[in-house]
């Protein structure tokens, strides 16, 4: 500091001035956090606020942290006890170590300018030497230049927020938006199961979303969604390799996809309550560095997150209650027909998943999670026919709409970062599920994979991965004609998301599934996708 005022040419005294930095000022001075290094009181909200009502000090021994042996203590004691223009911090310190900018000085500067203004005209200019006031003169002439830069980014910034204020879509929502087309093929592979695949042309499908984002306090949000999605999987004869992101029926329809209220129930519980069509990652963490949605990451259902999950879908509520920032319990209930009145259906008659995770994060490069979901009439999606249940009914000799069964499953996942660069991840999840029509019986079920990602390989922003991995295979049944899965099936998947633009990413993938249906038997199946992400 010593060498900036012999820069400066003025007095230690003087140089004194630099050090005041009030802190009420500085809140009204400075507009535009991005572009001046404010004192580190504003990068605190709740600082701020009180430091609003802090009154000036009125003795320098008011700040705990200034010294008599202090070389700038005489300054600061005239500054206080002459002209009243220092402010301390809420916690009665004055750091006066911390780095200063210029725009910072010429800010300050001007602050106590007009104090002193002020005490000449109320006939006190008796308090302030000419001396004094011949130095201050001249400093303010000498940055006046940036004086004037700093008033006029702050009029440009005031223009600009007038601007957004009179255009805004919403004072309490935001609206987003994300496009996902997608050009997909079977790629090899000509029969499964007996059939020949059909499914071999090259296709192109959109999903389109619409997000209405509002929130009410700041710290409650009303998520709405409007989706159309005309995205299908090729049928290779086995739900093996399906694609995440595809629609239902093929159509462009466009419907309220999502729809949840999430509020906040104390300082550290969260609640969602959702309308439709949650899922388990609106519950929980899914602990999987390639889960992005679709839009995002892995292009396979296995890939995206354990199978495991797919139990949970439907309106429902739940919990997370964090312990600590390494501890968190979700507990969750998603109902698949809520809406539905009629018999065997409804909020609780009907299909439902109800989930409770673990998640720890031991180190910030670790997270895992253990999760235990309970779940009626709810397939795994993904997997052989006989896990994911697509002939029971057939089986049983019933109606679909007859078939009932249970299942209880148990997971286990796991992120390591090796470094900013590698991550190591996986998870295994076991199913045993039980007929409760016809004959009865259970099956248990098992899958598992290992997943390796890169990110910003390449650039910043981009995300190279690699899943190896069974899906969900029957490896034993008593249920009358469902047989276990004769032989393993290996799910292998690779795909690279490259950033474009802040708004556009491109994912080109593949997807090799060997022995598919866990039937040795069977040609093995690639199927190669490109997606391309439109997000705004």
């Amino acid at each position: 500091m010593q060498k900036f005022c012999k820069y400066l040419l003025v007095s230690p005294a003087v140089c004194g001035v630099m050090l005041f930095l009030n802190t009420a000022t500085f809140a009204g001075e400075i507009s535009s956090p991005s572009e001046i290094n404010q004192p580190q009181v504003l990068a605190n909200p709740e600082i701020k606020e009180k430091n609003q009502n802090i009154g000036q000090v009125t003795s320098v021994s008011q700040f705990s942290d200034v010294q008599p042996t202090d070389w700038a203590f005489q300054a600061l004691q005239s500054l206080v006890e002459r002209y009243g223009c220092i402010a301390g911090y809420p916690n009665s310190t004055y750091r006066g170590n911390r780095a200063l900018t210029r725009y910072e000085f010429a800010a300050g500067l001007n602050a106590c300018l007009d104090r002193v203004n002020e005490l000449i005209a109320t006939a006190t200019g008796d308090l302030v030497n000419k001396q004094d006031l011949a130095t201050l003169q001249k400093l303010q002439e000498d940055f006046s230049a940036e004086l004037a830069t700093l008033r006029g980014r702050v009029d440009a910034v005031e223009a600009k927020t007038a601007e957004l204020e009179a255009n805004q879509f919403s004072t309490t929502t935001k609206l987003q938006g994300q496009v996902v087309a997608v050009v997909s093929d079977v790629l090899s592979g000509n029969t499964v199961n007996g059939a020949e695949i059909a499914d071999k042309n090259t296709t192109l499908g959109v999903r389109a979303r619409i997000e209405l984002v509002t929130s009410f306090t700041g710290q409650d949000t009303l998520f709405t969604r409007i989706q159309a999605n005309n995205i299908l999987s090729p049928n290779i004869g086995t739900p093996e390799g399906n694609l995440f992101f595809t629609g239902e029926d093929g159509t462009t329809n466009a419907a309220i996809d999502a729809l949840y209220y999430k509020f906040p129930l104390g300082e550290k519980t969260q609640v969602i309550a959702i309308a439709n069509a949650g899922a388990a990652d609106d519950l929980t963490s899914t602990v999987n560095l390639f889960d992005g949605d679709g839009a995002f990451g892995a292009l396979s259902t296995f890939g995206t997150r354990n199978p495991i999950y797919n139990q949970i879908n439907g309106a429902g509520l739940g919990v997370t209650h964090e312990f600590s920032d390494k501890l968190a319990l979700s507990l969750g209930y998603l109902s698949g027909t809520a809406n539905n009145p009629t018999p065997n259906n409804g909020l609780f008659n009907g299909s439902y998943g109800a989930l409770a995770q673990l998640t720890v994060k031991p180190s910030d490069r670790i997270s895992i999670g253990l999760t235990y979901i309970n779940s009626y009439n709810q397939p795994l999606l993904t997997g052989s026919n006989a896990a994911t249940f697509q002939n029971i009914a057939a089986i049983q000799g019933l109606p679909e709409e007859e078939v009932a069964f249970s299942s209880n499953s148990y997971g286990v996942q796991a992120s390591i970062g090796i470094t900013d660069n590698i991550v190591l991840g996986g998870w295994a999840g076991y199913t045993n599920s039980q007929s409760l029509k016809g004959n009865g019986g259970d099956v248990d079920i098992w899958n598992y994979a290992v997943t390796l990602g890169f990110p910003d390989l390449g650039k910043k922003g981009n995300l190279a991965g690699i899943i190896a991995g069974v899906e969900p295979k029957v490896t034993s049944s008593n249920i009358a004609g469902l047989a276990s899965d004769p032989d393993t099936s290996y799910h292998l998947e690779a795909f690279y998301q490259y950033k474009l633009s802040d708004n556009i990413t491109i994912t080109p993938g593949v997807i090799w599934l060997t022995s598919p249906d866990h039937n040795n038997d069977n040609d093995d199946v690639v199927i190669g996708a490109l997606r391309t992400t439109f997000s705004f």
